[in-house]
């Protein structure tokens, strides 16, 4: 045990950029997700009625199964192999060369996506149909709809689940070591080659992610408390109510008093 405050010392300033890096790429990358599942979701409840023309029906046929394929696939298939499609397979097949930090905030935003745009789908299902018909009937397009009385509530509903894929993108993060991104995973692996000292340097490594995720869970749950608003609220129809039982009090006073 006394090698583990050693070798913090030792590379604690690698291990906190390399920490710092984790962090940079499942922030971006989760908050990129979560506008790629708002726009797939927002498409793919996109409603077809039997009155719409042809050419919108088909659009949004083939719209729809491209988004199917894409969720399927990114859903199906390991981060770590997206990855390395990613950065070495695009140079060469495509001739498109990346940096190992682009390709890794590519592939973790993309990944996020194909998860949120399912997230969002049940968040906007979950909304009272009333109110989408209630805007209809006010004249209200789908997108205003969307933007103006669902996607807020919906957002409400979900936050569970981003703060979940944030926390799930922290640690996953790590997969990235094998296009050479400079996480945190792959800063320890470097430790390891002075000392040779594999479980006190994963042992650190572990304690980095653990705070991070541990942080990162309390800040949304302060979040969620927040959105929720006071605990000793009423509801507009008890206070309603309320005043119209003192009202009718009072005009009870007043009537005692003449006679």
């Amino acid at each position: 045990w006394g090698w583990i405050p050693f070798l913090f010392n030792e590379y604690s300033a690698m291990l906190l950029r390399g920490a710092a890096i984790t962090f940079y790429i499942a922030f971006v990358g989760t908050l990129a997700g979560l506008l790629i599942g708002f726009l797939v979701g927002i498409i793919q409840t996109i409603p077809v009625e039997s009155k719409d023309n042809p050419l919108k029906k088909t659009s949004l046929f083939i719209a729809k199964k491209l988004l199917t394929v894409y969720i399927e696939f990114f859903r199906g298939t390991p981060m770590m192999v997206q990855a390395v499609i990613c950065y070495y397979g695009l140079m060469q097949v495509f001739q498109l060369d990346i940096d190992y930090m682009t390709a890794g905030l590519l592939v973790v935003s993309i990944n996020t996506g194909a998860y949120m745009a399912e997230t969002v789908r049940s968040g906007i299902i979950s909304i009272d149909p009333g109110q989408t018909e209630a805007a209809k009937a006010l004249g209200m397009t789908h997108f205003r709809t969307m933007y103006s009385i669902v996607l807020p509530q919906a957002f409400r509903n979900i936050i569970p689940q981003i703060g979940n894929n944030l926390i799930t993108n922290i640690k996953d993060t790590s997969v990235l070591s094998a296009i050479s991104v400079p996480e945190l995973f792959l800063v320890g692996k470097s430790a390891t080659a002075t000392y040779f000292k594999y479980f006190e340097t994963y042992f650190i490594i572990c304690i980095i992610y653990l705070i991070m995720t541990l942080t990162v869970s309390k800040l949304l749950s302060l979040l969620e408390k927040k959105l929720d608003g006071p605990s000793n609220y009423r509801l507009i129809e008890e206070y309603l109510d309320e005043k119209e039982k003192d009202t009718g009090n009072e005009f009870k006073s007043m009537a005692h008093k003449e006679a």
